[in-house]
């Protein structure tokens, strides 16, 4: 028990962690030891490592096969278990495989089989239907935000994949929503629940109506956020067509910002989040795909600029300010005219006359040619960026390293400076190209 206490002080040394929060140390304890277990927490409470570190402790290293699968209703939240699973350092191959790209690059990296798989109903079933390895093996089985995957669709692909899994003696399902109705082919007798949902102190968000004189409510979006200022937050949208007004509008008025939306490319919803992370942009205008399920640092707020439909997606959006500790705004942006829905209790308006003060953009993202593939480390980055750049450590930002590329944080002033002094330098053995992104 000793060893392996030290091994999860090392795992979570590497995550940069320094203690367990209640929530994860009840899920680690009650999964090691139950068959069926239903995992309820607010989103960025830390459910992945809540789930992970158990699921490790039970691998077997002498063998060859898949032994754990995580199913996952978005792309992003693959990509970010298959993050966190791989910089816990333990020794174990993770995968994440996807709709949205070739199919070509997954039978590359599965080739060489993964002991824990990830990975959207629809990509795993295709994995699962043409054979590409055993699956005699899984003993551990996830769904992530089990109630999304349900809610998209995917119910027949789950059944068809359950139904193909002869081994399954662990059951984990996950979920920032009460009251789903679980079906039967999950096969979840009798489950243990921790329900974190009440947790979270309603007290920590503040709900405010901010009202637009007229239907076209962009004006009033950029008076708001010029009152909140150089903050980072989400605007929501329930349509891409919104998303693209809003876009356009904020590009005219100078405002940094990214979308993120499902007809997107994977490419580009993934390159709008780096930026977002390392502060590149202040607002990430979205659609409910951003409400959970993707990698996005605490906001102080988010705004409503399209009323959610339906009171889970309320809930999802305003989850992703104010979590656990800290304090954050959710603004309601409505014309004169226009009804709150019943589930949006009666909230107090506020005035957003007054302008913060401004402050210049301070990051940008430099994009790197040259990524995991090539034996580039972020340690090697880091050195291109002293020796050859001449930058201080102040002036490094956020490193987010890649199979074949990585992307850098650094201050907008010395940018075009960087790229002058690293594009088409060597890092390794490899030449590459340095760009803004």
């Amino acid at each position: 028990m000793a060893n392996d206490i030290k091994d999860q002080q090392d795992i979570l040394a590497k995550l940069n962690i320094h203690t367990l929060n209640p929530m994860q140390e009840e899920a680690i304890a009650v999964i090691e030891k139950t068959t069926n277990t239903i995992l309820l927490s607010p989103t960025g409470t830390g459910k992945t490592l809540a789930f992970l570190l158990p699921l490790i402790e039970a691998l077997d290293p002498e063998n060859p096969d898949v032994q754990a699968l995580i199913l996952v209703p978005s792309r992003e939240l693959a990509i970010q278990i298959e993050q966190v699973a791989r910089t816990m350092g333990t020794g174990f191959k993770v995968n994440a495989v996807y709709g949205g790209r070739p199919m070509s690059k997954d039978k590359i990296e599965i080739k060489h089989v993964p002991a824990i798989l990830i990975g959207t109903p629809g990509r795993i079933l295709d994995h699962f239907s043409n054979d590409r390895f055993s699956k005699a093996s899984i003993k551990t089985l996830i769904l992530d935000e089990f109630d999304k995957s349900l809610e998209d669709g995917f119910e027949e692909e789950m059944k068809g994949i359950i139904s193909q899994l002869p081994s399954i003696n662990k059951r984990v399902l996950t979920s920032a929503t009460q009251g789903v109705k679980i079906p039967g082919f999950v096969r979840l007798d009798k489950p243990y629940i921790i329900n974190y949902l009440k947790e979270k102190a309603a007290s920590t968000l503040a709900i405010k109506t901010v009202v637009a004189p007229s239907k076209n409510k962009l004006k009033t979006l950029l008076e708001l956020l010029q009152h909140i200022g150089n903050e980072s937050g989400i605007i929501f949208c329930n349509l891409r067509d919104s998303i693209d007004e809003v876009d356009r509008f904020l590009e005219r008025n100078k405002i940094s910002h990214a979308c993120f939306s499902g007809n997107m490319e994977q490419k580009d919803r993934e390159r709008s989040l780096i930026k977002f992370r390392n502060g590149s942009c202040q607002v990430l205008i979205a659609t409910d795909l951003a409400a959970r399920g993707i990698d996005i640092p605490e906001m102080k707020y988010i705004i409503h600029y399209e009323l959610p439909r339906h009171e889970e997606e309320f809930i999802h959006r305003n989850g992703r300010t104010a979590r656990v500790n800290e304090k954050g705004t959710a603004y309601i942006l409505k014309w004169e005219n226009e009804l709150l829905p019943e589930f949006i209790k009666k909230v107090n308006g506020i005035n957003i006359s007054k302008k913060a003060p401004y402050k210049p953009q301070f990051w940008e993202t430099l994009f790197i040619s040259g990524g995991r593939k090539d034996k580039i480390s972020k340690g090697d980055i880091a050195g291109m960026f002293f020796k050859l750049g001449g930058i201080n450590p102040d002036q490094l930002g956020t490193i987010e390293l890649k199979q074949d590329c990585a992307f850098v944080g650094v201050p907008v002033t010395i940018a075009n400076s960087l790229v002058a002094a690293l594009n088409n330098t060597r890092l390794k053995k490899k030449k590459v190209r340095v760009t803004i992104l």
